[in-house]
């Protein structure tokens, strides 16, 4: 077992002079990547079981958006403040105050104040993680690191509903808190193993500075694209079970175990192609979001368990192709001084996307009907493929 597990440690990297060195460093970002699984998880974990507990559409609907609120607002200010003291401190500070929001749920009773607090949390942990992978990684390696990075990720939004279901069931919400609460306290004697990565030297940047910057194509298109893929996943978690819902749901679980694994196996994968120059990042993000809109434009237009099936495979190889590609050409052109804002930002895109997708979708379904909404959100997703 140890064996096998070096390989897929070690997979895709040669062994030449120094590159002992360079997988010592990829296995520091293994933590990190626990800490992205947490975030995600974090966001739809709870998300499963809130229809139970509120009837109130519109009290529900507040609780689903709480959490991605603070990350919205936050996220990019918690991004500054790792550049200017350093992404570790940043990043376990925020696990330290998920833990305690995830346990103080079953002191107080009140979801809304937890979910607040978790994603206040979240907004600290989730940029100070990426500017650590990207700081931590070098260049020959960063497309390995965010593909399994984005895969961890991918594994949490994806699977987060189910096992948070599964929790609800055995030990109603308590259980669910205080397992997210252990899993952050876990993950965060997990970093303390990480290297302190100390503040780099930084200019002096004024609004004007950052406003070009994150207006540069360079930022908005591999932002706009994580976007898309974030609003494809949550919006396909959703919406495919409703293609097969006449199937039972062991099926329908099914159909969305197929996305996530889908995702998880290939972001490693582009990661590798990335590094090994076989991929490059504008033609590789152009087709993994053409090929997410696709599954998109399946669903709607191919019947019942088929539809849902292929959709959930073309979603995933699209979403899958995109994270580590637009991750790595975020890392690549942004000084390693602004890694933690630059990251913050981009993260505001995938929480937009998290949200706007299947609100998009829904909000065509009720005017039209379900594949009208899913040819809208294929129409938009194919559009920032620019």
């Amino acid at each position: 077992m140890v064996t096998i597990r070096l390989l897929f440690m070690t997979e895709g990297f040669p062994r030449t002079q120094g590159s002992q060195h360079i997988l010592a460093r990829v296995k520091n970002v293994l933590p990190l990547c626990a800490a992205g699984f947490v975030t995600a998880f974090g966001a739809h974990g709870v998300a499963s079981g809130l229809g139970f507990l509120q009837t109130n559409l519109l009290a529900l609907g507040l609780l689903l958006a709480i959490y991605d609120g603070a990350e919205i607002v936050l996220k990019p200010v918690f991004g500054s403040l790792a550049d200017r003291i350093g992404p570790r401190p940043v990043l376990l500070g925020g696990l330290v105050a998920f833990v305690v929001a995830s346990a103080a749920f079953v002191l107080i009773d009140n979801i809304a104040v937890a979910r607040f607090g978790q994603g206040v949390a979240a907004a600290a942990f989730s940029p100070a993680a990426g500017a650590m992978v990207a700081r931590l990684t070098p260049a020959g390696a960063k497309g390995k690191a965010f593909g399994r990075y984005g895969a961890w990720k991918g594994v949490g939004y994806t699977a987060g509903p189910l096992l948070g279901g599964v929790l609800i069931h055995l030990g109603g919400f308590d259980l669910l808190f205080l397992t997210m609460a252990a899993l952050a306290a876990a993950v965060g004697a997990w970093v303390l193993t990480v290297p302190a990565l100390k503040p780099l030297p930084r200019h002096r940047q004024t609004l004007a500075d950052l406003a070009k910057r994150l207006s540069h194509s360079d930022f908005l298109r591999p932002t706009a694209a994580l976007a898309a893929s974030t609003a494809a996943l949550a919006t396909a978690v959703g919406f495919l079970p409703v293609k097969a819902a006449q199937h039972g749901p062991i099926v329908t679980g099914a159909a969305v175990s197929l996305l996530a694994i889908t995702a998880a196996l290939v972001q490693p994968r582009l990661g590798r192609a990335l590094d090994a120059g076989r991929v490059t990042t504008r033609p590789g993000i152009r087709a993994g979001v053409l090929t997410a809109a696709a599954g998109f434009v399946a669903a709607a237009v191919i019947p019942g368990l088929a539809g849902a099936l292929v959709a959930a495979l073309l979603i995933g190889a699209g979403s899958g192709a995109v994270t580590p590609l637009a991750f790595a050409a975020l890392a690549t052109a942004t000084p390693e001084e602004r890694l933690g804002q630059t990251m913050g930002s981009a993260e505001v895109g995938r929480e937009l996307g998290d949200a706007g997708g299947p609100l998009l979708v829904g909000g065509l379904a009720s005017l039209a009907s379900l594949p009208a909404g899913l040819l809208g959100l294929a129409v938009v997703i194919a559009l920032t493929a620019w």
